[in-house]
């Protein structure tokens, strides 16, 4: 086992670490035939994390009608949303064909096992939850899952190194149900909330199905600086989600409830959008608000008025 790292020098290593991930250079913000993205002619596609809507209590199916009624590719749905629904009496199969008929994918969702915490036995309680959430999601026909470190939110001693042999654990655990973890960042966290440490467990992780799950807000709140985006290769990140923040309350304050639709802040989007587009993401754009005022709105209104939004920025971006 290599020595622990102190915090400093983790991301030191994840800086080193993310430089190794660089792409071969891409035509600056170009979208050729050849490289069409998700939907022919767009950079990216469009799905709706169901936190935006969380708070109309939509079961599982209506919150799909919401989505494919708006007008996205693919939806981002909560693990308690798909246990809610079994518990109720649902058939994942009924909804995993609404979903194909409805023409989306279930491109990642939302759990919260306790993977990465440094207790043994909670940590292996934690894999087991995170398999049968990871088996909830393959039902419905989803392909990934969150990965956020939940757990060590408030550790800041967190050794990385074990962090990264237990996304490892972890991602055998997800190839095994044919779910791939993505290992999350939370702005919030004493652990996991740069970028640096982010890169650093996916890439010492050494597994051919890391993956990382940014997200606009997090890196804010964490204290990123976007630039380390143009440091990640775009083809480690499947799903990046979209929001944008005010510019107060300032970051040591703000939170989850105060992200607005992408545009209605001072996030640099157009920055961001080209940044991993160059990097190579062509994956999805996944609207992630908790917005207790759109929570009082019209769901189908809100998802698409976030959807007009998301489309709003990558035309400014790409224009």
């Amino acid at each position: 086992m290599p020595p622990q790292l102190d915090r400093r020098q983790a991301l030191l290593a994840g800086s080193v670490a993310a430089a190794a991930t660089l792409t071969a250079p891409v035509e600056p913000h170009a979208a050729t035939a050849a490289d069409p993205g998700p939907t022919a002619g767009q950079p990216f596609g469009y799905c709706l994390n169901m936190s935006t809507i969380r708070g109309q209590k939509l079961s599982l199916p209506e919150q799909v009608d919401v989505a494919a009624k708006a007008g996205y590719q693919a939806i981002e749905p909560w693990i308690r949303e798909i246990q809610q629904f079994v518990e109720q009496g649902g058939n994942l199969a009924d909804v995993k064909k609404q979903i194909a008929d409805a023409g989306l994918t279930v491109e990642s969702a939302i759990g919260f096992a306790n993977w990465i915490v440094d207790d043994e036995a909670k940590r292996a309680d934690g894999l087991e939850t995170a398999r049968r959430d990871m088996e909830l999601v393959k039902q419905i026909g989803g392909k990934r899952i969150a990965a956020p470190p939940v757990g060590a939110t408030n550790q800041a001693d967190l050794d990385l190194y074990e962090a990264a042999d237990r996304y490892r654990e972890l991602l055998d655990v997800g190839r095994e149900v044919g779910v791939v973890p993505q290992v999350e960042l939370w702005g919030f966290s004493k652990s996991m909330s740069r970028l640096g440490e982010l890169v650093f467990v996916a890439t010492e992780a050494a597994h051919p199905d890391a993956c990382m799950l940014p997200d606009v807000y997090h890196i804010y709140k964490g204290g990123s600086s976007f630039e380390g985006l143009r440091m990640i290769n775009g083809a480690a990140m499947h799903v990046f989600h979209m929001n944008d923040y005010p510019d107060d309350p300032p970051r040591a304050t703000i939170n989850d409830a105060q992200r607005v639709y992408p545009g209605d802040g001072v996030a640099p989007l157009t920055k961001i959008l080209r940044d991993i587009h160059d990097a190579g993401f062509r994956g999805m754009l996944s609207l992630e608000l908790f917005n207790r005022d759109y929570w009082m709105q019209d769901p189908l209104q809100v998802a698409q008025t976030g959807l007009a939004k998301m489309r709003a920025a990558v035309e400014k971006a790409f224009a």
